[in-house]
């Protein structure tokens, strides 16, 4: 599943710094946040009924720079978290989530940002007699992204220091199960940090001069499968597969460039035409609408080591059931290399705020 994943590459980080550099260092934050649901669906308007509180703990291994790409990206600390979330709607119920992040530091590290991505536990996700309204959440398990932009101030007594700012808090399935109309949580949060020994942590090792980096335009092959909903409360769980061939052009250590084309098979979608034709028998479905569509898309792939942050700008260049989705799709997720040549991700794909797919793939960059 693509938390899970996203737990495993993150800590294949930790463990591997741990590792290769011996003594580590790190530091503890919680905050308590108070904040609204924003009503980015209208579907979900009879759930926001009160302000959800909560608490947010971390635990974070400091980076000092002894690997060239802490250095690039300002120091940034790598950590798990985990957040409890009462929603104030006897419907929603309380959400439990753990996290992989990493933090990130601007402003001679008094601003913090923070991504975390992880699994969250719903108490009480929709039941079609005992829980009717929850139409955010359709099953127990939820995917989880949550941001943080905080001031932080460590180390103002004895390692103990001062956090506080703003916190974006997201929950969806990601139509693994319908309902997924989904929630997201804008708070505002308040906390300590403690750094463990700050009477011995090493000084930040300078950046040196800016190392000039490319790489000639290499071809990937990528396979991407998983399933998901025709998106009606009810629907069976489908299969789906997709085929990706792309060019990438490597600009610098950072950043590389992505375009491709990809075909997209998928089962919920020839179900969907068939429902639509057999309910519907006076509307615009047939049921004999090709379900096939191909894609155009352009991308980034922000690089950490052997860990990737991907993001993809897509068209449907051929759509002929245009009743499903709208014709442009982004997706975005994570990619970790494991050989030279073989890489495997874990990604979203979207319509908008619309998620359609988790999608598992497989690789081959040449």
């Amino acid at each position: 599943m693509k938390k899970i994943t996203a737990l495993i590459f993150l800590f294949s980080i930790f463990n591997s710094s741990a590792q290769e550099f011996g003594k580590n260092y790190y530091s503890f934050d919680a905050s308590y946040f108070y904040g609204t649901i924003a009503e980015h669906n209208p579907d979900i308007a009879h759930l926001i009924t009160g302000h959800p509180t909560g608490l947010i703990l971390g635990f974070n291994k400091k980076s000092f720079g002894f690997e060239d790409w802490e250095k690039r990206y300002n120091y940034p600390d790598v950590g798990a978290s985990f957040t409890y979330q009462d929603m104030k709607n006897p419907s929603l119920g309380e959400n439990y989530g753990l996290y992989a992040h990493m933090n990130f530091y601007l402003f001679k590290r008094n601003l913090m940002f923070r991504i975390g991505q992880g699994l969250a536990y719903a108490s009480n996700p929709y039941h079609p007699d005992d829980n009717y309204k929850n139409n955010a959440y359709g099953s127990r398990l939820l995917s989880s992204t949550y941001l943080m932009a905080n001031y932080k101030k460590d180390n103002i007594f004895e390692g103990l220091g001062i956090q506080t700012g703003l916190s974006l808090i997201h929950y969806s399935n990601a139509d693994f199960k319908s309902p997924n109309a989904s929630t997201n949580t804008i708070t505002f949060n308040l906390g300590v940090n403690y750094a463990l020994d700050h009477q011995n942590q090493p000084n930040y090792i300078p950046k040196g001069p800016r190392e000039k980096y490319t790489e000639p335009i290499h071809f990937n092959f990528v396979l991407r499968s998983g399933v998901n909903t025709m998106g009606i409360i009810g629907s069976k769980q489908y299969p789906f597969l997709t085929f990706s061939a792309y060019a990438d052009k490597v600009l610098n250590h950072k950043s590389t460039l992505q375009a491709g084309a990809e075909v997209f098979f998928s089962k919920a979608m020839e179900e969907r035409i068939y429902y639509q034709s057999v309910a519907f028998p006076s509307g615009n479905t047939t049921g004999d609408e090709d379900s096939k569509r191909v894609g155009v898309f352009v991308g980034h792939q922000l690089n950490f080591n052997k860990l990737s942050v991907i993001t993809h700008l897509g068209y449907y260049a051929y759509y002929p059931y245009e009743h499903f989705v709208d014709q442009l799709y982004n997706r975005v997720g994570l990619q970790r290399k494991i050989t030279e040549n073989l890489w495997a991700s874990l990604t979203v794909r979207s319509h908008y705020a619309n998620a359609e797919a988790v999608e598992f793939s497989i690789g081959y960059r040449l």
